[in-house]
């Protein structure tokens, strides 16, 4: 896998992106399909309810939430407001019991996409977009009350610095995160170009957490990359999507034109990390391969009603095409793949995908603050509902065992006869690079520690047969050299091979 600089979207590029799979601001939404006006005027109308509601009269604002409710559940509120307001045992800031509601009925929901910002988050949030594109380039959600990361973005600080999806934030810079919300954690993640943090993180199968430095880089803007390969004398075109933003679909129609006048055979969409963006850009993307037969994609409402996007096509392209995909292809990226199976009958190579059937749309409420909303649900073209359960391969392929290891965390030093997590995945890493351990399963055998010594003298270092902090970092070092070597992609090679079967 050959890493180049890879780029993303313009609000999703400053540091942690809080996107498709965790809480786009403002930037997932739907296009004027037919069918679609009732979605938008839920929205418009949303939106200028809140912002009207700030400029009435108190007693215009009582008629107007007594209009709302017109049961009077909202006199429950108004009465424990006043209560606290006026009895409890410290001064109260009304504003804080204000906001303190509103995060409240939110949380009720239990979605961690809906969420809400109230004016400073959104001031400082607004003010780091418009600044800078500095950052560490990763996705991140908050799943079980957890900031998670979704998927580092490919090429960034965060890829090359080893974090991966499902990995659980616990601290950045030594301070725990627990009780924060999705954007509070954000923003002590970001930061300036060229600085550094320290997140502690909770890894799936770790037993200890792990310390990952990363230094903060610019997370620049492409979306769209191609390559060639040639399969049996036939050429293939490769279209990788880091993300779905404002100009992807443009990037990929003029890519894919460029591939197809030069006499591409053969073609694979590489969506692997791809967290996901714009509804509308998908659509655009998969209206140059799904017929008029099936749904693009289908959207339903809290009422089970439906509305279906299709496109005008009536004939598929002539030459077969694979999809590529893992566990960090979330939202847009997982509408890609299931349309590309359900509609297209092509084959998804990899990993089962992150599972975020859900859309968005944020809602200003007038004074600067922000709630995000989940209004609707995505279903495949077929009607299924991928949420929380992901899509599978239709073949599924795996990356070598080492691409899978971790950064090792070196205290002291590993030796014969110790046993342990890092172990382990020394010995994933020595059988990688060619050096075989004896073992996998942790203990340090005696050939764990002639493996050791053969690394070690091969690599310039003093051949101890020890693992201290200079082994350890060496082998972390070969093990990004071979994951970046693209003849070692099996996911990629699978995919090329099928192609044409």
């Amino acid at each position: 896998m050959n890493i180049k600089p890879r780029f993303i979207a313009l609000l999703m590029a400053l540091a942690v992106l809080v996107g498709a799979a965790g809480s786009y601001i403002g930037i997932e939404y739907f296009a004027n399909n037919e069918g679609e006006q009732s979605q938008s005027e839920q929205l418009a109308n949303a939106g200028k309810n809140a912002e009207n509601f700030g400029s009435l009269t108190e007693e215009e604002q009582k008629k107007f939430i007594e209009d709302m409710t017109g049961n009077g559940d909202l006199e429950k509120v108004a009465q424990a407001y006043n209560v606290i307001k006026e009895n409890y045992v410290e001064e109260v800031d009304k504003k804080q019991l204000v906001e303190g509601a509103i995060q409240g009925m939110l949380d009720t929901l239990e979605d961690p996409y809906s969420v809400y910002m109230d004016q400073e988050t959104m001031k400082q949030f607004n003010q780091s977009i418009e600044s800078s594109f500095e950052g560490i380039g990763a996705e991140v959600s908050m799943v079980n009350d957890k900031v998670t990361i979704v998927a580092p973005i490919k090429g960034s600080p965060a890829e090359k610095a080893g974090l991966k999806p499902n990995d659980q934030i616990l601290k950045v810079d030594g301070e725990s995160v627990e009780g924060l919300d999705l954007y509070e954690a954000v923003l002590k993640i970001r930061g300036e170009k060229g600085t550094e943090v320290t997140l502690q993180v909770d890894r799936p199968g770790v037993s200890d957490p792990l310390n990952i430095e990363i230094v903060r880089d610019d997370i620049p803007l492409e979306t769209v990359y191609t390559d060639t390969k040639e399969v049996d004398g036939k050429k293939v075109g490769v279209i990788e999507i880091t993300s779905f933003s404002e100009k992807t679909s443009d990037e990929f129609h003029k890519a894919l034109q460029k591939l197809e006048s030069d006499g591409m055979e053969g073609l694979v969409i590489d969506v692997r990390g791809n967290p996901g963006g714009l509804f509308t850009d998908v659509q655009e993307i998969l209206k140059e391969f799904i017929t008029d037969e099936k749904p693009i994609v289908q959207v339903e409402d809290r009422k089970g009603e439906k509305s279906k996007y299709f496109s005008e096509r009536t004939e598929k392209k002539e030459y077969p095409i694979t999809v590529l995909m893992d566990e960090g292809s979330a939202s847009a990226s997982e509408i890609l793949a299931a349309t590309m199976n359900e509609a297209g009958g092509y084959d998804l190579v990899g990993t089962k995908s992150f599972g975020k059937g859900t859309v968005q749309q944020a809602i200003p409420m007038g004074d600067g603050s922000t709630i995000k909303l989940t209004l609707f649900k995505w279903l495949t073209p077929d009607g299924n509902w991928i949420h929380e359960k992901g899509i599978e391969p239709t073949v599924k392929v795996k990356q070598p065992a080492y691409f899978y290891t971790n950064p090792v965390e070196i205290e002291d030093s590993l030796k014969r006869n110790d046993n342990s997590d890092k172990i382990k995945n020394v010995q994933e890493m020595l059988k990688g690079l060619g050096y075989d351990p004896g073992r996998t399963d942790g203990y340090y055998s005696k050939e764990t520690e002639a493996a050791v010594e053969a690394f070690q003298s091969d690599s310039g270092l003093e051949a101890t047969g020890q693992v201290d902090e200079k082994t350890g970092g060496k082998l972390e070092e070969k093990i990004v050299e071979e994951v970046r070597d693209e003849e070692n992609d099996r996911q990629m090679e699978k995919a090329l091979e099928i192609l044409f079967e």
